[in-house]
């Protein structure tokens, strides 16, 4: 044991040596990527959700995903968070007699939980089979099961914890958010706006959804506005134009605006994000993590490619080993000495 504990370490400190005799000069960590221009996504004003999950109901019904159950008659299907067949849910937090909607203190608040579709997301760059891939015109993120060989890279590697395995699965799959582009085709949207009574959950193109969540934060507390439900309309003609969603009337909701906290919850974080947040209340005590502006993956990927440039690193490993071996070769003579004593 001692003799190949002792090997592993010359391995290792011989293959440093050798990396850093071999290795060019360090790379400076990458820039973000940046959304598309025409990017897709959703804005959730936790202010304005009932907590009804109506858009749980809609997620489960639209991508077929079986119920799940947390009680023991089985008579709801009510999970506590998203799974490998529940790909959207809605959390609540409840502080104190809880009385007081949005309010920390005393008070209750909603948060919907589903893939952020970050700009330059974790999982895509984590996954070696590009199983998970980002469209480069909606932005959205998406998983190919077909390609995908379940080593859940991606479920590491997300800072939200969204993608999930399904350990049911014979072969191994991953179920996430994909704001329903199986159903763009046919004209429809994400299925959690089209439903939402009071349009807290609000879809359309992500730089649009971002100028309405600033205007909301720019109003009055108390005062009373439109709140566009299901599908924000493109803010450009052509857009709109070449378009193939319903061109449904208008809709609206009136609602008094709350005491938001002046932040839309990624717009920087992470790199941002195509999905947008809005809040009275903290959004770390909402459950979402308080993260940087710079990803995950910009940084995780200019290591890679800096160990990895002109193959340093397995060159580096090999000259390591191939010493410390030499060096440990007892030689045929030596052995018939070793062995008359």
């Amino acid at each position: 044991m001692a003799n190949r504990r002792d090997f592993l370490k010359g391995c290792l400190a011989s293959g440093g040596a050798a990396a850093a005799a071999l290795a060019p000069e360090p790379a400076c960590a990458r820039d973000n990527l940046q959304q598309p221009p025409d990017a897709l996504g959703l804005l959730y004003d936790s202010t304005l959700c009932v907590g009804c999950q109506a858009c749980v109901a809609a997620c489960k019904h639209v991508n077929e995903n079986p119920a799940e159950f947390r009680t023991i008659d089985h008579l709801w299907d009510s999970p506590l968070d998203t799974t490998g067949h529940t790909f959207n849910v809605i959390k609540v937090y409840s502080s104190g007699t809880g009385e007081v909607k949005n309010a920390e203190t005393n008070g209750f608040a909603f948060m919907k939980t589903s893939c952020m579709h970050c700009a330059d997301p974790s999982c895509v760059s984590a996954c070696p089979v590009s199983a998970m891939q980002k469209d480069p015109v909606t932005g959205i993120v998406s998983y190919d099961p077909d390609a995908c060989f379940g080593c859940r890279y991606c479920v590491a590697a997300c800072a939200f914890g969204i993608p999930k395995y399904q350990y049911d699965s014979p072969t191994g799959r991953i179920g996430k958010c994909e704001l329903c582009r199986h159903r763009h085709k046919d004209g429809h949207y994400s299925a959690c706006a089209e439903v939402c009574p009071t349009g807290a959950t609000l879809f359309g193109r992500t730089s649009d959804l971002l100028v309405e969540a600033k205007r909301r934060l720019a109003l009055k507390p108390g005062a009373t506005t439109k709140i566009p439900r299901g599908r924000l309309p493109y803010s450009d003609a052509a857009a709109e134009k070449a378009s193939t969603w319903r061109k449904e009337p208008d809709q609206h909701y009136e609602a008094q605006m709350a005491t938001y906290l002046q932040h839309v919850y990624g717009e920087t974080e992470y790199g941002s994000t195509q999905v947008l947040k809005l809040s009275a209340v903290s959004f770390e005590k909402l459950g979402m993590p308080d993260l940087p502006p710079q990803s995950s993956a910009s940084k995780s990927e200019t290591i890679q490619h800096t160990l990895y440039q002109g193959m340093v690193m397995p060159v580096a490993l090999l000259v390591g080993m191939t010493y410390v071996a030499k060096r440990n070769v007892v030689h045929d003579e030596d052995a018939s000495e070793g062995g008359q004593s």
